[in-house]
């Protein structure tokens, strides 16, 4: 099979490079983008050719479509490969693509809009059979429509954007006082935030998981899934903590999941790889939406199924089949993926960007680390503060939560502060352990509350390393003097 000869990877940081070392096993050059903030950034060392697009905003950069179109006809790709965030999952972008000529390593465009849309893709899961949360059908179209839904299927109730993501725009109603004033909240961020001010309602989950499918389809009516992955440790709806496969499932609800989550490939006619994610609580699941990308989280169903997601990727948008069956793959072992974000966790989490002064990432059996930094890189205050993603595998999970432990040891990130101690409580929490997770895991776990002792470990071990390093650098220094003044000794 002929591949591409060349793919632009329209991102940055860790997820461009990890695409890029997939198209270099294929063979397949790489050609880079960068802000004026990243001309110094590991991915634009990497790749075969790069191209600067813009000014650190991701709006004159990362999201300029015409700037991104423009480098990719003259540096001569043939396909963007969009990662994930920015225009991942831009259904403008993807159309544009098709228009140019381009090939847009992904679904169609006409499936993301479709997928897109909280309130169409619910729909016509509910047509097709899948289980969906009660709520609105449709946008919500007055006050008194909400009020009627609101009092069907009973307080909380939850406010979504219909084309919203990542937590923008969600308003959780305990009570009828309350419901005009978080529908009109959530118009207003709705349209600042996706330009689009539709809003509906659905019955809130007090304590549900969050479960989801990988899946793969090509475009011959092939489709399959990698099994499940539970992220259910979240803060302000963005995921920390990811693992697979799920502690809690069975396999009668892996069945029942799974054959929904293909059903949702087949009733959107769905292509490449994809994300199906349920919220599950008290014995039943319900569809959420299908994330019409590749996760942040693939990692973890790369390291139990041993399929390389994103070659997957590039071989379904040359047009090559699926080169696997469903009863081809299997479950091996446990993995698991902490989230590093260059964070304070002891100032509510604030983004802490900076310069990185030392940094030694963890390595022994078992461990994968994907991350685009390294010692003497600053990260630019503009993007998202997301660092690396640090990965365990165990043939048990209690083999990976000990590896992972002792990956988040040995890492060493000097100069900005990080999650690692916030990783430290929740990898040593008796109910992680025993995976007994949910959404709002961090807030009744009181995880927030331990994080001093950690932050003062960490930060005690940095200092102890930190003072070694110097004084390593003081020895060699002195030695370096000395093995000079006797050379020039020897030459009088």
């Amino acid at each position: 099979m002929k591949y591409f000869e060349k793919v632009l990877i329209a991102n940055r940081g860790e997820i461009a490079i990890r695409v890029m070392r997939a198209c270099r096993e294929m063979n397949i050059e790489t050609i880079a983008i960068y802000s004026t903030a990243d001309k110094d950034a590991l991915h634009v060392k990497y790749a075969d050719e790069a191209f600067m697009v813009g000014e650190a905003p991701p709006a004159k950069s990362y999201l300029n479509v015409d700037r991104i179109i423009d480098i990719a006809h003259k540096s001569g790709s043939e396909a963007i490969h969009p990662g994930y965030g920015f225009l991942a999952e831009n259904y403008s972008f993807a159309k544009r693509c098709s228009e140019e000529g381009i090939t847009f390593i992904g679904p169609s465009w006409k499936t993301i809009r479709a997928m897109g849309s909280k309130i169409e893709s619910k729909q016509s899961m509910r047509d097709a059979g899948v289980p969906v949360v009660p709520g609105t059908p449709g946008g919500v179209k007055s006050a008194a429509e909400a009020k009627n839904i609101a009092d069907e299927i009973g307080y909380p109730v939850i406010v979504k954007a219909s084309a919203g993501g990542g937590g923008i725009g969600m308003q959780i109603v305990e009570n009828e006082q309350a419901l005009d004033e978080a529908i009109s909240a959530g118009m207003r961020m709705a349209e600042s935030a996706f330009g689009d001010s539709t809003v509906f309602i659905e019955k809130y989950l007090v304590k549900p998981r969050h479960i989801e499918f990988q899946v793969l389809a090509d475009e011959h009516g092939n489709a399959v899934h990698l099994y499940d992955r539970e992220c259910s440790i979240q803060r302000r709806h963005q995921k920390l903590v990811e693992e697979a496969p799920s502690p809690i499932m069975t396999p009668e609800l892996r069945e029942r999941m799974s054959q929904s989550a293909i059903a949702v490939v087949e009733t959107s006619g769905y292509w490449n790889a994809g994300t199906v994610e349920f919220l599950y609580a008290d014995g039943d699941y319900y569809f959420m939406e299908m994330n019409t990308r590749l996760q942040v989280e693939h990692t973890v169903t790369e390291l139990i199924t041993g399929i390389d997601i994103v070659k997957q990727q590039l071989a379904i948008a040359a047009g090559e089949t699926l080169p696997f069956e469903q009863d081809e793959i299997s479950i091996r072992g446990h993995a698991i993926e902490c989230r590093i974000n260059a964070e304070d966790p002891l100032n509510n989490f604030t983004a802490d960007p900076g310069k990185i002064q030392r940094y030694r990432s963890p390595g022994g059996p078992g461990m994968r680390v994907d991350s685009g930094i390294h010692m003497g890189y600053t990260i630019p205050a503009s993007y998202d503060s997301m660092i690396a993603k640090l990965c365990s595998w165990g043939m048990t999970r209690q083999e990976a939560i000990a590896r992972m432990r002792r990956a988040i040891y040995e890492y060493v990130i000097i100069g900005v502060k990080t999650t690692l101690p916030l990783h430290h409580a929740i990898m040593h929490n008796k109910h992680f352990i025993e995976g007994n997770t949910h959404t709002h895991f961090l807030q009744e776990e009181h995880i927030q509350k331990t994080l001093a002792r950690y932050v003062r470990e960490e930060e005690k071990r940095m200092q102890t390393l930190a003072a070694s390093l110097r004084q390593g650098k003081e020895i060699a220094a002195i030695t370096g003097a000395v093995s000079a003044y006797i050379q020039s000794q020897k030459k009088e």
